[in-house]
C-alpha cells in the first residue's frame, strides 16, 4: 500500500515476541523507507483463538492481499509487487502459489516449539503500586 503496510507474524517459539519484533522493524525498516516515517503508535490486531486455525487464518491473509484490488491499485492481487511469505530456511514462499498453504503448515509445524504462543504478560499497570 502506497502509505502504509500490512504484516501478519507468527511466534514459532515461546520468546518470540511482537513488540520486539516491531520495535526491531521499526529501528531498521523506517531509515530505508526515508522521508517517508512510521506513524508514532503501529495498529495491531491480535488474531483471535478462531482467526488462528487454518482456514481463518488463510481468510486474513487473503483479504489482505486483496487490499491493493480494493484500493485499485492493480488489477490481481498477483500484480502487487510487495507481497510475500518469509519463513526461516524459505525466503521465496509465494502465499498465492497453489501448492502455498500445505507448505506453509508442513514448515509451520516443523519449525514451531510446542510452546509457542503462550508467552504471558502482566496486565498493564501491574507493576504499579498501591
Amino acid at each position: 500500500m502506497p502509505d502504509h503496510l500490512h504484516l501478519v507474524w507468527i511466534g514459532l517459539r515461546l520468546d518470540s515476541d511482537q513488540l520486539n519484533g516491531r520495535a526491531f522493524l521499526r529501528t531498521y525498516l523506517e531509515p530505508e523507507l526515508s522521508p517517508a516515517r512510521f506513524q508514532p503508535q503501529a495498529q495491531d490486531e491480535v488474531l483471535r483463538p478462531e482467526q488462528r486455525k487454518r482456514s481463518a487464518y488463510a481468510k486474513v491473509c487473503f483479504y489482505i492481499a486483496a487490499n491493493p484490488v480494493q484500493d485499485q491499485l492493480v488489477t490481481t492481487p498477483e500484480a502487487w509487487s510487495y507481497m510475500g511469505c518469509i519463513l526461516p530456511g524459505y525466503p521465496k514462499l509465494n502465499p498465492l502459489a497453489e501448492d502455498y498453504w500445505p507448505k506453509f503448515w508442513r514448515i509451520f509445524g516443523e519449525q514451531r516449539q510446542p510452546d509457542a504462543g503462550n508467552l504471558k504478560r502482566p496486565p498493564l499497570g501491574s507493576d504499579r503500586k498501591p
